[in-house]
Parts: structure tokens; C-alpha cells; sequence
């Protein structure tokens, strides 16, 4: 790989036209477009470029069924240089993933599960003897950088017939770790109310826009008062699209209340990049261009929004002296079906199209 070149005629989603030099995989200068030299030069006129997209929701252990997917599938060859899994794997494997981060070039971040067993099961929650602290706090110890927080998934068919205690349990955990939680939030009981009343600052409601029964909004179809003195009180909104999280029409409500910022995520893995309605990082994020967030919005979500929600804001940064983690984009004009998880199709005249990365100073195309 070539140590110093220069990607020019880039633009950023403010307007501005830069050329970006790389030395020794690190950013040297950030010009003028058509300024920057260098032995190489990449150009990329009529292309945008941001810090490296980041997945907050993803289900990256390859060797999970159905929620299991190859790191590099969902990360650096879809424009996405940082993924974070959410959840897949409790104690009993999280070193299991992380054996598989280290023989990819995409950067893994996870969501410990709370319970000891994670996915194996889709009722992880509901024998609270899966739920061994012992366990959860030696995991987080001997992955301390890795494990960025911990997933609880407060849906009836995980939890069963334990309620809120699960939720309690995380709570619990997440003051001995001092990690943030992300809850997924679904069919009740429990009740949202309920569940939005445990969260404290910096935990993460995903999938805040699913279309289904106990979600944020009352029977009047607005936001629910205790979503809204969660946020105040500093709560995250993750999208988290999955097979069964998104819906247009609750998206269009959201927007309407002027519920934001939050980040776009994609809950993806192998069926749902395969066979959608997911895709992509990419695909889901040109529904949110759809709807008329701007750009510069949508790209907020998945670069400083994520960046926040780990607690990570470097990742969000082009700075010169650092190393080079990039995405390169652009914005095509195509006519696509988008179908969101309810099978609500719309259709767009123009998706982002990510044309590579830039991960630790390296040039991949997409």
C-alpha cells in the first residue's frame, strides 16, 4: 500500500471542496481542493468523504444462527469502518468474537450481553440464573476496551414471565462496570413506561422507531411524555433497523415532533444484508435522505451520534496527526424500492453510495 497519497476534490457535507494528504497512514494536511500533493493521487471528484461510518447495532459473531454475520461483510467492504455488535454473545463467548475481531480489518466494539448465555437462544432473559454478575464483570475486565456497554432485550419473548427484573438486574450491572446500557425495546410486558422510568444518561433506547404495539408514542400518535423526560435526562435514540424495528410511518411521526438526533444503526446480519429489507449501512441510511433529513444529518448519525453513544468522539474526528479512518461516498441517482420492516415500500430517486474507506491509513475500495 502506497504510505503517501492524496484523495482529492472531496467533499465535506458542509460544502466545502478539500483534498486530504496521507503520510505513514496518518492525516498530513487537509486543503484546498485541488492544493494537496503527494507521490499518489486518488481522484475522487463528485464524491463526498466523512469520518469512518460507524454501526452501532450489528450482529457480527460469524458462527451465531441466525444472528451471526462476518465482520468484514458488515463493516470495511459496506464503507463502515467501525461496528459495534449489540449483544450477540454474553460472558460464555464474547472471547469468541473478539478471536474473530482480531483476523478482520474492520474495528469491533460489543454490547456485552447480560445474560452469560447471549443469542444462543432468543429468550436469553427468561431464567434470571443466565444473569451471573460474576461472570458479566470478569467478561468486562478481561475485555476492557472492547466492551463498550451491555445489552439487555426487554421484549416479552425474551424475557418471559420475569418482567422489569431483568432490566433491574442491568441496571445493577451497569453501576459495577460503569458501562451504559442498550436497551431493545419491543412487545410488552413490560411496559415502555416502565422500562423508559430504569434508564439513566447515556443509556440507548434501540429501536426507537419500530411500528409495533408499546412503542414511544401514545394513542394520539405522539411522543410519549416519559420518552421525552428520558431524553432530557441524557437517554440515546438508536434506530437498530433490523427485520422487525423500522417503520416509515412512526419515522415520520418522529420527525414531525422534531425528535433528534439520534443514530442510525442497521441491526444487521447474514439474511437480512442477503435478502433485506436491511442491506446495508448504506441502504438504510438513504431512507432517512428520504424522508428529508438532510444529508449533513444523516451523516451526523452515523459518525458523531454512534462516536457519542460509545463514548468514542475520536472516531467522529478528521484530524490532522491522526491516523486515517475515512469513508468515501457518494450520492446516486437511482430509482430504489425501500421497504421498511413492516413491508411498507417507498420509493427513491437517489441513495449514498459508499466507493471506499480509508481504515488506518489504507485505501479500500468498496
Amino acid at each position: 500500500m502506497n504510505t503517501s497519497y492524496v484523495l482529492q476534490n472531496l467533499q465535506l457535507t458542509d460544502g466545502q471542496h478539500v483534498d486530504i494528504v496521507i503520510n505513514n497512514r496518518q492525516i498530513s494536511e487537509i486543503t484546498t481542493a485541488g492544493k494537496g500533493i503527494a507521490r499518489h493521487k486518488y481522484d475522487y471528484s463528485g464524491c463526498f468523504v466523512s469520518s469512518g461510518w460507524i454501526d452501532l447495532h450489528v450482529h457480527a459473531h460469524n458462527v451465531m444462527h441466525p444472528y451471526g454475520d462476518e465482520i468484514d461483510a458488515i463493516g470495511i467492504q459496506q464503507g463502515v469502518t467501525t461496528i459495534v455488535d449489540a449483544g450477540s454473545c454474553g460472558a460464555d463467548h464474547i472471547s469468541d468474537l473478539f478471536l474473530e475481531k482480531t483476523k478482520a480489518k474492520t474495528t469491533l466494539y460489543a454490547f456485552l450481553n447480560v445474560s452469560k448465555i447471549g443469542l444462543t437462544r432468543i429468550d436469553e432473559l427468561s431464567n434470571l440464573n443466565w444473569l451471573d454478575q460474576k461472570a458479566l464483570v470478569h467478561a468486562c475486565n478481561s475485555h476492557s476496551e472492547g466492551i463498550v456497554g451491555l445489552k439487555v432485550r426487554m421484549s416479552k419473548s425474551v424475557v418471559k414471565d420475569n418482567g422489569l427484573k431483568p432490566l433491574q438486574l442491568a441496571r445493577q450491572f451497569s453501576s459495577v462496570t460503569s458501562r451504559p446500557l442498550m436497551v431493545h425495546i419491543g412487545s410488552a410486558p413490560p411496559a415502555i413506561e416502565e422500562i423508559l422510568h430504569v434508564l439513566e444518561s447515556g443509556d440507548i433506547i434501540t429501536h426507537f422507531l419500530h411500528g409495533k404495539q408499546n412503542n414511544l408514542l401514545d394513542q394520539h400518535n405522539q411522543p410519549l411524555p416519559e420518552l421525552q423526560q428520558a431524553i432530557e435526562k441524557g437517554v440515546l435514540l438508536d434506530v437498530g433497523h433490523g427485520s422487525a424495528s423500522f417503520s416509515f410511518r412512526t419515522t415520520e411521526v418522529v420527525k414531525k415532533a422534531k425528535i433528534y438526533p439520534f443514530s442510525i444503526s442497521t441491526d444487521i446480519y447474514r439474511d437480512n444484508r442477503r435478502n433485506g429489507p436491511v442491506y446495508s449501512l448504506a441502504h438504510v441510511a438513504s431512507k432517512f435522505l428520504y424522508l428529508g433529513y438532510t444529508l449533513a444529518d444523516v451523516i451526523d448519525a452515523i459518525t458523531v451520534q454512534p462516536a457519542r453513544a460509545i463514548r468514542k468522539p475520536h472516531l467522529a474526528t478528521i484530524t490532522i496527526g491522526e491516523p486515517a479512518n475515512l469513508t468515501i461516498f457518494s450520492l446516486k441517482k437511482q430509482k430504489t424500492v425501500l421497504t421498511d420492516a413492516n413491508g411498507e415500500q417507498r420509493t427513491t430517486n437517489e441513495i449514498i453510495e459508499p466507493k471506499g474507506v480509508v481504515k488506518d491509513g489504507e485505501l479500500i475500495t468498496c
